[in-house]
């Protein structure tokens, strides 16, 4: 899918490039049995330099799945050199044997990869309370290390894959100062998507040499910016992962607080805010894209009203009917903020102001019309006080969305 949003625009000194893996990665996916069909649904990625550095971060989520709670407790999270992807099961309220099941397959990747079991991150995906086929498993993993190459980046994509309608995949080069150096990613998630992470599994990997405390620097700040930014129906899943891989292969050292690691902070900040918008657009059955910006008051009341909006069901709706009923946007803020007392509050959609001061503003219909039928919809809401500010990207609510999760097992 060709990729275009005026919330993610890239930087003039990155290019994108057609596919591929930073330099110093293998990727592949095969098939092994879980998903009934027959589709690949187990994923190997590999950095081939023993220096890597790397940078993770996980749902926030009271009911974390085995394969995060092993990656937590047994991984060196600053130091990963692969990482082992299984679709169509996401070994999620699996207790103890989920643990194990996870462990082994942290073992089995590790032998195809070549190095220490704690240098392996585990991640999984897909239904909930099953228990993983084991032997399909361990025969994937053997099999997704025959199909490693330097372009394996599409068929990892393809083996990480659920509900997804369209590839999440991305690889640009980055012009730094001291050099050219190479990033690429990988992400799945269509639903169960909120603020606080999503149902979402993003890999990301560069060339660049780096320092294990500036991965984790860059990985937090993007991550902010982008998958803590978007909703599809307000759920935390069991399983998110993000994580960031430096393999240092293309010999350019990008050293802290310079322009070097400004411009690829600036290059994965793009990264990571297309693929967040993509799951939004992707959004299981989604049509168009709407983005909630809330400023005034409190750092706490901004974010209330912003997912309050993001999330009501009547406001997603509206969004996919084009419907401009601008009274949603008041009832979901005033939900979100009972104060108990007439909130003077703002809202804008796209340019048209059409509530001032918590009652109607004078606006032009044809023109309000216009604002909500494109792909992408803004919506901006003032609340008393200033100095607060804050964003969400969410999708509308289809028909195909309910289809989508009413026969996900079934």
């Amino acid at each position: 899918m060709s990729f275009a949003s005026r919330w993610a625009e890239l930087p003039a000194h990155v290019t994108e490039l057609p596919g591929g893996l930073a330099r110093g990665f293998r990727a592949g996916g095969a098939a092994c049995g879980i998903k009934p069909s027959g589709a690949p649904d187990i994923g190997l990625l590999i950095s081939d330099e023993p220096d890597t550095v790397s940078a993770a971060r996980f749902t926030r989520s009271g009911t974390p799945a085995p394969p995060v709670l092993l990656c937590r407790e047994r991984s060196r999270l600053d130091a990963l050199r692969a990482v082992v992807v299984n679709s169509g099961n996401a070994n999620a309220a699996t207790g103890r044997g989920g643990y194990e099941d996870a462990a082994r397959m942290q073992g089995g990747a590790a032998m195809a990869a070549g190095c220490h079991e704690d240098r392996v991150a585990v991640c999984s995906t897909g239904v909930i309370g099953v228990p993983l086929p084991m032997t399909e498993i361990i025969r994937g993993i053997v099999l997704a290390r025959d199909e490693l190459s330097r372009d394996g980046d599409a068929s990892f994509w393809a083996a990480i894959a659920t509900t997804d309608a369209f590839e999440k995949r991305v690889t640009v080069d980055v012009a730094l100062p001291s050099g050219s150096v190479r990033v690429s990613a990988q992400a799945k998630g269509a639903g169960m998507l909120q603020p606080s992470f999503a149902t979402m599994l993003c890999f990301v990997q560069t060339d660049a040499a780096l320092r294990s405390e500036t991965v984790d620097l860059l990985l937090g700040v993007c991550v902010k910016r982008s998958f803590d930014r978007i909703s599809v129906d307000g759920q935390l899943s069991t399983n998110d992962t993000a994580l960031l891989m430096a393999s240092g292969a293309s010999g350019v050292l990008v050293e802290p607080e310079t322009e070097d690691e400004l411009r690829l902070g600036e290059a994965l900040d793009y990264v990571f805010r297309r693929l967040a918008l993509q799951m939004v657009r992707d959004g299981e059955g989604a049509e168009r894209v709407g983005r909630v910006h809330v400023h005034g008051g409190d750092v706490e009341a901004v974010e209330r009203a912003a997912r309050g909006v993001a999330n009501s069901p009547l406001v997603k709706a509206a969004l996919h009917g084009g419907d401009p009923n601008w009274g949603r946007i008041v009832q979901a803020v005033g939900g979100a903020l009972p104060t108990g007392t007439p909130l003077p509050v703002d809202v804008w959609i796209e340019d048209v102001q059409v509530c001032r001061g918590g009652a109607a503003a004078r606006y032009d219909a044809d023109a309000l019309g216009d604002a909500v039928s494109g792909d992408e919809v803004e919506y901006r809401v003032g609340l008393p006080g200033e100095g607060a500010e804050t964003e969400v990207f969410f999708s509308d609510l289809s028909y195909d969305y309910v289809r989508i999760n009413a026969d996900y097992t079934t």
